[in-house]
Formats: C-alpha cells, structure tokens, sequence
C-alpha cells in the first residue's frame, strides 16, 4: 500500500456490509444476547475465504494492490470474532507473520471501516476497538471493570427509536447503543468487597 494515507491512494464508498452473504437463520427472536470476554472467540457467521477474495477485488477495482500482510490481518481480525484493538491483533498476526507491523494493521483495520466491514467503537478505554460488521445489528454492554462487552438486541428498544425518530421528523443514518456499568461477576465482587 501506498503511504498517501491510512488507506493508500484509494477510497471507498460505503459498499461492502453484507451484500451477498445471508447471515441470519429464522426469525429474528425479540430479545438475544452474547456475553464476550476478552478471551473468548466466536465462530464465523460466513465463509472467510469468499469474503477475503471478494474484499481484495474490491480493493483492486478501486486501484488498490494485493498484499499479503493485509490479507493476513484481515483474516486474523475476521476469525477474531472478538472486540479487538490495533496492538491485541497486531500481537495475534505477529504470532503467524511476525514482520507485520501496527502500522499495517491499523490501516487496514480503517480500510475494512471505509468499505462498511468493521466498525471502530470507543468504549472509554484509552483505545479504539474494532469487530465486524457482518453481524446483525447489536448494542453493547459494557463492564469498567474487567473488560466484559455484552452484546444484545432487543426489538422495544429498536422500535422506541424508531418511533422518537419519526416523532423529530429525523432520518438516521446509524445508531449505537453502549450502556456501561459492572458485570454479574463485578457486581457480585464488589458487593462481597464492601460488605466486609
């Protein structure tokens, strides 16, 4: 990649997200919820080899080149299936192709952001996260002390959006959702902490 920037010399337009992959089974249920910690990965809800072959076309039709090291990151962030900063993938990379840089991983972890594959989320830590955007729509629970991100999604509250939305005549573009707090374990912990 070139150095004109974090992408190089090409940018996208909002295409990419799931076109093309059918990512949801049945209905959706009123209410789901996956509890992450920093340890655990979850599976891929599409194929990977389809969805890096289709990414490196689109870069290559916007007159980006191939490159392995972004190939590398972009597979390692999609099998993460985890809330992941620039240094925890980084390290992850390194472990297969140790002459990836942060550098590299950053800028493709913005790129994978411009096309609409990844999303950059803040949740006050000092350092940006980024997941996947080929999952459903979810918002987050968030533990300020050990890390924990839950995700969830529930129907009322997307529908009271919804409908605060129409009420203002506002057309939004996207939505986030981050609730912080303490998790069970934390919660439980510092309730047995002072009780003493």
């Amino acid at each position: 990649m070139s150095e004109n920037g974090p992408a190089g010399p090409f940018s996208f337009s909002g295409r990419g997200g799931t076109a093309g992959f059918s990512l949801t089974r049945g209905a959706t249920p009123d209410y789901y919820e996956n509890e992450y910690h920093n340890h655990k990965k979850r599976s891929l809800p599409f194929p990977l080899k389809g969805l890096l072959v289709r990414i490196e076309s689109e870069i290559l039709a916007a007159g980006g080149k191939r490159s392995r090291s972004r190939t590398a990151v972009m597979e390692r962030f999609f099998r993460s299936g985890r809330h992941v900063t620039v240094d925890e993938l980084t390290r992850v990379v390194r472990e297969r192709n140790p002459r990836v840089g942060a550098v590299t991983v950053y800028r493709t972890l913005k790129l994978l952001e411009r096309m609409g594959y990844a999303n950059e989320l803040d949740f006050g830590e000092g350092a940006k996260r980024y997941e996947s955007s080929l999952s459903a729509h979810h918002d987050h629970l968030v533990c300020r002390t050990c890390g924990t991100v839950i995700e969830f999604e529930n129907r009322d509250i997307e529908k009271l959006q919804e409908k605060v939305t129409r009420r203002h005549g506002f057309r939004p573009t996207a939505h986030r959702l981050e609730i912080y707090g303490h998790c069970r374990e934390c919660a439980a912990r510092d309730l047995s902490w002072n009780g003493r």
